[in-house]
């Protein structure tokens, strides 16, 4: 997927799309999920004029860090380095959304992208730390996953809502936020 060239007067962006990390790989390419989260981003950037890209992730385990990779990959999509602020210190979903909390502010929107069960759980992180989220549509689900996994990311999801929910909740009460 390419994109227009943009025209650098253009002004300040009418959106910001936070895009949340998965792994990379061994190689240094993107997981497939970190594939489908930033091509699923780069498709919905599309209906802006001039979207803002934050996409969030340390290193991980492989390779150089999850939004240095996720940068590559819409770079590669034709979207201008100048339109995409890595945030490079999220090493989980927590850590991501009090980042790029402390990054938004103003009336800009802004959306939220990830795989539709993670997503949930984004958007609750980010309503709570103050900023109004939307979500952008999540990627489908590749044919090649099979139903049990994508059981397993689900139900791992369910104890990671009340448990990040609360810890935030804790951190703007404490105001470590």
């Amino acid at each position: 997927m390419k994109v227009n060239p943009p025209d650098p007067d253009r002004g300040a962006p009418d959106a910001i799309i936070i895009i949340f990390g998965a792994a990379v790989r061994p190689d240094g390419r993107p997981s497939q999920t970190l594939l489908h989260r930033v091509e699923a981003a780069a498709r919905f950037g599309v209906r802006f004029a001039r979207p803002l890209f934050i996409p969030t992730g340390a290193k991980g385990r492989h390779g150089d860090a999850e939004a240095v990779v996720m940068r590559r990959v819409l770079t590669d999509a034709g979207y201008p380095a100048a339109d995409i602020r890595v945030e490079l210190t999220g090493t989980d979903t927590l850590s991501s959304v009090r980042a790029v909390a402390a990054m938004v502010g103003g009336s800009t929107p802004v959306y939220a992208c990830s795989s539709a069960y993670h997503l949930p759980r984004c958007l609750l992180l980010l309503r709570l730390a103050g900023v109004h989220a939307r979500a952008c549509p999540p990627p489908p689900v590749p044919a090649a996953t099979s139903r049990w996994l994508r059981w397993y990311w689900r139900l791992r999801e369910t104890p990671a809502v009340p448990y990040d929910a609360l810890l935030m909740l804790w951190l703007r009460v404490s105001g470590r936020l």
